[in-house]
């Protein structure tokens, strides 16, 4: 008998040749410590049949019974044991109880209400299970959609979320900032922070406190605190000049109004590409001591910041890397988030060098999804697997799989889901996962489906090799996407056009299936999302065959151009919905313009 096929597969599982066929009246009896994720069963047998599943607590000896128990793994460990009597669950603590719920709910999708006879005992690779998700980029998520995406993450075993934010937060003292891009309140934080409590998710507070500070400089009140002014089109440049004192007292008067929003003692001070270091009102310092000691400097400033507030500081380590020698001089206290998107980069195996000066390190891999409408998902599958297996080998206290929105963010939410799902299951059982059928079991976990034609639309949709220079050639460029267009025309000339056929006949043979009547709400949006993405990519293939016959010298008659432009006005109507579904309007209205402009090209070059 094989073992059942888990999204997120446990640690040990002993099947038994029996079965225990649920009856019509489920009763659940749980100490106090699992009565929170006895009301979660509760809730899960009845979403799973709404209509015929009655289920109470009992008192007395019930079907399922749930008990906080040392569980010889740890903490969020459990076993879970179903007999043709019943279900027993033991958990080290809340969260392994939850977790074993988790488990029981995988079982319920595959199996139904006749339950394979099993012994599981169970307990996570890391501590901490991160998603990093970038709101700061264009698309700001209602609170309804990032409620919906905790419940989704805590399926998966996730314990921590983390906010990209850069300027989307409603400062009281400072409330120009994030004007006109759909901010988060302090409300919606709260409120944001007890419904992760609930699913035994940490929502750990992030904010960009030295470069991609560019949204905040280009302000008229705030663009002389910038290091290089003008630099990358930004009125204000991207980074914080770090030796003007003026910087760190608005950081001191943002963090004050921010930080104590989040009860995790974890603090993320971002501190990554800070591009311009150096290279402006800085430079005269950096010439006498380096860049690297002007950036600890400043640094060591926003971790005492942190300190303040109680908070342990977390950073990413791209410029300590690329300064080696910061390694002997930051407090053994700030935890090093080591980032790197493929699978060979060059800042994984320093992993290794950051464990062993004594910090505790956090490995940070991406879905691949951003700068494509599809996503890469097999460059984002290997990228995750190799860093996972670098922070187990070197003892790194978790896993955090990053989400970006580069260049306007239309990288739909959907677009990463099986990324997302794949980093989740990656940083609860590395070793047990595999890649062989996972887009099915994902299709059958998050939609309710077992069809075959799921996994193959993934596959079609993300397995394009010119994924970003599709996204970059759709549409004009936006404001922080100067130079897209011009750079993706650059690299099709060294495009073979017959690729990008294939990729067009790749995506018109895709077929989302039909939901079952019984999918949430939630599911049957993501699946409007991956329409949405087909349909984006599906567009860039024919323009960018048409720029690419172009460049070969042949004509592009004017019934292409029309067609292109009428395939145009129907894809941005549908996008605009699309966004709305699961996006506040943020800056919807900038790719609105970008399609308006196209349309305007397409009329000009199909003019008499």
């Amino acid at each position: 008998m094989h073992n059942p096929p888990f999204l997120v597969p446990p640690k040990r599982v002993r099947l038994h040749a029996a079965t225990l066929q649920l009856p019509r009246v489920v009763t659940v009896q749980a100490d106090a410590p699992c009565t929170a994720a006895a009301h979660h069963l509760q809730e899960l047998l009845t979403a799973n049949d709404p209509v015929h599943r009655r289920h109470r607590l009992s008192a007395a000896p019930a079907l399922v019974t749930m008990l906080q128990t040392a569980a010889g793994h740890g903490p969020e460990s459990y076993t879970l044991a179903i007999t043709p009597r019943g279900i027993r669950i033991a958990a080290a603590d809340a969260a392994g109880a939850f977790y074993a719920v988790q488990t029981l709910r995988e079982l319920l999708t595959i199996h139904g209400d006749a339950l394979p006879c099993c012994a599981i005992r169970d307990w996570p690779d890391f501590r901490r299970r991160g998603v990093y998700l970038d709101i700061s980029r264009g698309r700001v998520p209602t609170l309804a959609c990032l409620k919906d995406l905790v419940a989704l993450l805590a399926q998966w075993k996730i314990n921590e979320l983390q906010l990209n934010i850069e300027n989307v937060f409603q400062f009281v003292a400072h409330p120009d900032i994030g004007k006109g891009y759909s901010p988060l309140s302090a409300k919606d934080i709260v409120h944001l922070r007890e419904h992760c409590a609930r699913y035994h998710i940490q929502l750990v507070g992030a904010f960009a406190s030295f470069g991609h500070f560019e949204k905040i400089l280009q302000l008229p009140n705030y663009r002389m605190l910038g290091e290089l002014p003008g630099q990358h089109y930004w009125p204000g440049g991207t980074t914080l000049c770090p030796t003007d004192p003026r910087s760190i007292r608005l950081l001191a008067e943002l963090y004050a109004e921010f930080v104590p929003l989040f009860t995790a003692v974890d603090f993320n001070i971002n501190g990554d590409e800070t591009c311009e270091l150096g290279e402006g009102r800085s430079k005269r310092r950096a010439d006498k001591v380096g860049k690297g000691r002007v950036y600890l400097d400043f640094v060591l400033k926003l971790a005492a910041l942190v300190r303040t507030h109680g908070k342990r500081t977390n950073m990413w380590t791209d410029i300590v890397l690329q300064h080696p020698e910061l390694l002997d001089d930051i407090p053994r206290d700030i935890v090093m988030c080591n980032w790197d998107y493929s699978p060979a980069g060059t800042r994984i195996p320093r992993t290794g060098d950051i464990a062993a000066h004594g910090y505790p390190v956090v490995v940070c891999p991406g879905t691949s999804s951003w700068n494509t409408h599809g996503g890469r998902l097999q460059l984002g599958m290997d990228n995750i697997r190799v860093f996972a297996a670098e922070g187990l080998r070197h003892g790194a206290e978790g896993l955090l799989n990053t989400d970006w929105g580069d260049n306007g963010h239309r990288n739909l939410l959907a677009v990463s889901l099986h990324n997302l799902a794949w980093g989740a299951a990656q940083s609860w059982h590395h070793a047990g996962t595999n890649a062989d059928g996972f887009s099915a079991r994902l299709g059958r976990a998050v939609f309710g489906i077992d069809d075959a034609r799921f996994a193959d639309a993934l596959r079609r949709l993300g397995g394009c090799a010119h994924a970003c220079l599709l996204y970059g050639i759709l549409m004009p460029p936006i404001q922080w996407d100067w130079d897209a267009l011009g750079g993706a025309l650059h690299d099709l000339q060294q495009v073979n056009p017959n690729e990008l056929r294939a990729h067009a006949a790749a995506l018109r043979a895709v077929r989302w299936p039909t939901l079952p009547v019984s999918a949430p709400p939630f599911a049957r949006r993501l699946r409007e999302e991956l329409v949405m993405a087909t349909a984006l990519d599906a567009l860039a293939c024919r323009r960018a065959l048409a720029f690419k016959q172009e460049q070969l010298g042949a004509r592009v008659t004017a019934r292409e151009w029309q067609g292109l432009g009428a395939q145009t006005e129907e894809t941005m109507q549908a996008f605009a919905r699309v966004w709305r579904l699961h996006n506040r309007p943020s800056r919807l209205r900038e790719h609105l313009a970008g399609f308006r402009a196209t349309l305007r090209a397409y009329q000009q070059r199909h003019a008499p």
